[in-house]
């Protein structure tokens, strides 16, 4: 209704104003649900599929083992892998169900952590502050490195979901100290503390943040809080408990070990692939909201900006500063996450600022990225795409071939004698097998890798790392190596490595998955160490034609190949699996000796070979061009292919 003026009533614009306000948060609050119900419907009908990365397979294997803390990690991320597969049963998705459970309810805990931006002593938030507490949500969901979690069974889930409730309990206490905000955050840091040597940082920057802000100093001399942070440091005790009776092989492994400490500019890409990650303007808005929140905007409540954007800056800055130091082999961008959980809340009303165009296309880049990772697993996730992808530099080996091995180890050991052992030559091929096999005791050879992502001093505590064949027993052995899990100019010396471990190794079976790109070979060893030269699989490369190339119906391959210990007899050509030609073996190339050192094959320096090949009537288009290689004791090696385009 209107007055006689033609204006409308102040009660009446207030009653509209409500209702818009009620729109407004019924229509945030259905998109978060609908983005985050299809999320977590796609995550859960893909990791059903998707196979276990080697790491989770080595967390089920500390499961199966349970002990208040490990090697590599706190003890939580295991424990969660035993429950999970205690109720579900010992599959992909009994090892992951927990952490899909902890990941759908980090953006809820975003969402209660921004409706905490209201002025203190205004608790009925208004409109405005609630559909940007669903925003906040949303963009939880969307977030790639945010909204994957929990497709693998890892500790960045326990941590995140450690660091939330951490963070709203630290914006509870600034509005008002209680029992309930410090029991909250005592949980918080506890759960933290089981999870990762990380979450140091986490309670590093929140200390820093509360002695930053003056409301933060209150809430550091109540006796409450004091008590939550007591209780949370002894979360800590287990881990600490262990690096004292081992050596501080975990601490040194965490800090020391894998970092080099000293400055390198790939720091610059692991800032490049933050940008890529977050995706760009989503990368950009979280700056944007750190800056302003600093500044006291972001949120009705200035101390709480100030504090999200205390929180999430430094972490942030921290991990980036920390990336021109640290590791840069191993995985690390998803250092930063919890400093991005942090910012999210202040992010809606930096968008709101932004142009509309700017804020849609934040939106749909932001939803693009996750649909990008989620396309990624499934990828992964799928043996025929895998194998499209073999060539690649990102091909996924960590997820790749370990059904394929564990039947080919079930079937090579049933012909062989009941007491044979399985020996794995590194821990991912042991936590693989394990898995697959049902089997956590399987031993492993001392290899780089163990050490290299500080898996050897867990597996010594298991009385698992056989440093030599009578740790073994005198037993048959079926012993499994990865082929493809040291760098290739380091493969001959590890086969040779292996023959000082157990001896003259045997005529292999191979598993190739993927044209080769993922390759095991197995090896039925005798009860009783064998003496004798060391005897390897054979070694072959291919000169021409380069990986990738075009050529014609008729080309030429030229190489070299060997094996050492006996040599080869032949070498065959094959097209997609198929032998269509023998190359003329047996020509001279006195580099080749000379590049691997350590080689005895009796036939050196005539070790090199050509072939001139004819494709016949096959297919123009993308062909996959191998190697077979017959050694002079009967042995028969399928060497990894590569591919070329046949035209016509």
């Amino acid at each position: 209704m209107r007055n006689e003026t033609g204006e409308q009533p102040a009660g009446g614009r207030r009653a509209e104003d409500h209702l818009a306000g009620d729109l407004a948060q019924a229509q945030a609050r259905r998109v978060f649900l609908a983005c985050w119900g299809i999320v977590v419907l796609l995550k859960l009908a893909i990791v059903a599929r998707l196979p276990l990365f080697v790491d989770e397979a080595f967390y089920w294997q500390e499961g199966r083992h349970l002990a208040l803390a490990y090697s590599d990690l706190p003890g939580l991320t295991a424990w969660l892998t035993r429950l999970g597969t205690e109720v579900v049963g010992s599959n992909a998705f009994g090892v992951r169900w927990p952490f899909l459970v902890l990941a759908a309810a980090l953006p809820w805990l975003v969402v209660r952590v921004a409706r905490l931006g209201a002025r203190v002593g205004d608790d009925a938030a208004d409109a405005t502050l609630s559909v940007r507490a669903w925003q906040a949500g949303t963009l939880a969901v969307l977030l790639p490195l945010a909204g994957t979690l929990g497709m693998l069974a890892l500790p960045d889930v326990p941590l995140a979901f450690a660091t939330l409730l951490c963070l709203h309990a630290g914006a509870r206490l600034l509005r008002r100290v209680d029992a309930g905000a410090a029991l909250e955050l005592a949980i918080g840091l506890a759960i933290g503390a089981l999870s990762h040597y990380r979450f140091i940082a986490v309670i590093g920057v929140g200390a820093v943040a509360l002695l930053a802000l003056p409301a933060g100093r209150v809430v550091l001399r109540d006796a409450r809080v004091w008590v939550a942070l007591v209780l949370g440091a002894l979360a800590w005790a287990p881990l600490l408990l262990w690096n004292l009776g081992h050596g501080d092989a975990g601490l040194r492994f965490q800090l020391v070990d894998r970092h080099p400490w000293h400055f390198h500019l790939d720091g610059l890409w692991f800032v490049v692939v933050q940008a890529v990650i977050t995706t760009p303007l989503l990368f950009a808005a979280l700056a944007h909201a750190g800056w302003r929140g600093w500044n006291g905007h972001g949120a009705p409540s200035p101390v709480f900006a100030r504090y999200c954007a205390l929180l999430g800056a430094v972490l942030v800055l921290g991990f980036c500063a920390l990336g021109f130091f640290a590791d840069d082999e191993r995985v690390s961008f998803h250092w930063p996450l919890a400093g991005y959980f942090a910012l999210l809340p202040l992010v809606p009303a930096t968008l709101a600022q932004w142009p509309r165009a700017w804020r849609r296309a934040t939106w749909l880049l932001a939803g693009a990225g996750l649909a990008a990772l989620l396309a990624y697993y499934i990828v992964v996730s799928s043996a025929d795409m895998r194998a499209r992808f073999a060539a690649a530099k990102w091909y996924p080996s960590n997820f790749a071939g370990w059904d394929t091995l564990a039947d080919a180890v079930r079937s090579k050991r049933a012909g062989m004698p009941g007491n044979t052992r399985i020996v794995a030559d590194n821990f991912k091929i042991g936590a693989e097998l394990g898995f697959a096999l049902d089997d956590p005791r399987i031993a492993v050879l001392p290899h780089p890798l163990n050490g290299h992502h500080g898996r050897a001093p867990q597996l010594s505590v298991w009385n698992l790392l056989a440093e030599d064949r009578k740790q073994l027993g005198a037993q048959p052995l079926l012993l499994v190596v990865g082929a493809s899990e040291v760098r290739y100019r380091d493969l001959l010396s590890r086969y040779h490595a292996l023959c000082d471990l157990v001896g003259p190794l045997p005529k292999p079976q191979g598993v190739s998955i993927d044209h080769g790109r993922q390759r095991f070979l197995l090896f039925a060893m005798p009860a009783q160490r064998a003496e004798g030269p060391c005897t390897t699989p054979a070694m072959a490369w291919i000169d021409t034609p380069k990986s990738g190339v075009r050529v014609s119906r008729d080309f030429e391959v030229a190489g070299w190949a060997f094996k050492d210990g006996v040599g080869l007899a032949r070498v065959e050509v094959t097209l997609d699996g198929q032998v269509i030609g023998v190359a003329d073996y047996g020509q001279a190339d006195p580099g080749i000796a000379a590049f691997w050192g350590v080689s005895n094959d009796p036939a050196h320096p005539y070790v090199a070979y050509t072939a001139q090949v004819r494709a016949g009537a096959v297919s123009p288009g993308l062909h996959w061009l191998g190697l077979r290689l017959i050694g002079r004791d009967g042995s028969v090696e399928e060497w990894p292919q590569q591919p070329l385009r046949i035209v016509d």
